[in-house]
Formats: structure tokens, C-alpha cells, sequence
């Protein structure tokens, strides 16, 4: 009785080719976009890099480095 009241099942669309690949070769412009991408992103890379102080260890500097505070010592 169950299956009186269900509905039928549409058909399923026919199933479409896959999209061709993209060719591998890249114009001269479109090479040195992606290389001035690289550069900008390496560039942050080492500015952000340059403002850790600490390492995988911990502190690296030296006790005598170390500023005094007025609110500290």
C-alpha cells in the first residue's frame, strides 16, 4: 500500500561532457603579472617575518637589551 502513494522518480538529465582542459602555455604579460604576484607576495613575507622576535626556542634577546618601564622597574 505504501507504494501507491509515493511518487515516481524523474528521469535523470543526460550527463554533460567534461569542459575542455586549459592550454599550458601563458602569454609573455601573463607570465610577468604572475611573477610580480610572487614577488609582491614574497616581499610580505620577509617584512612580516622580520618583525618576530621570538623563535621556536623562545626569546632571543638578551637580558641586558631589555628596556626598563617606568610602570616595571
Amino acid at each position: 500500500m505504501g507504494s501507491l502513494f509515493r511518487p515516481k522518480m524523474p528521469a535523470l538529465p543526460p550527463v554533460q561532457p567534461a569542459p575542455e582542459p586549459p592550454s599550458d602555455e601563458l602569454s609573455a604579460e601573463e607570465k610577468e603579472r604572475i611573477a610580480k604576484e610572487q614577488a609582491a607576495v614574497e616581499r610580505r613575507r620577509r617584512g612580516r617575518k622580520s618583525t618576530i622576535l621570538t623563535s621556536p626556542l623562545g626569546v632571543q634577546e638578551d637580558e641586558d637589551s631589555k628596556l626598563e618601564t617606568l610602570l616595571g622597574k
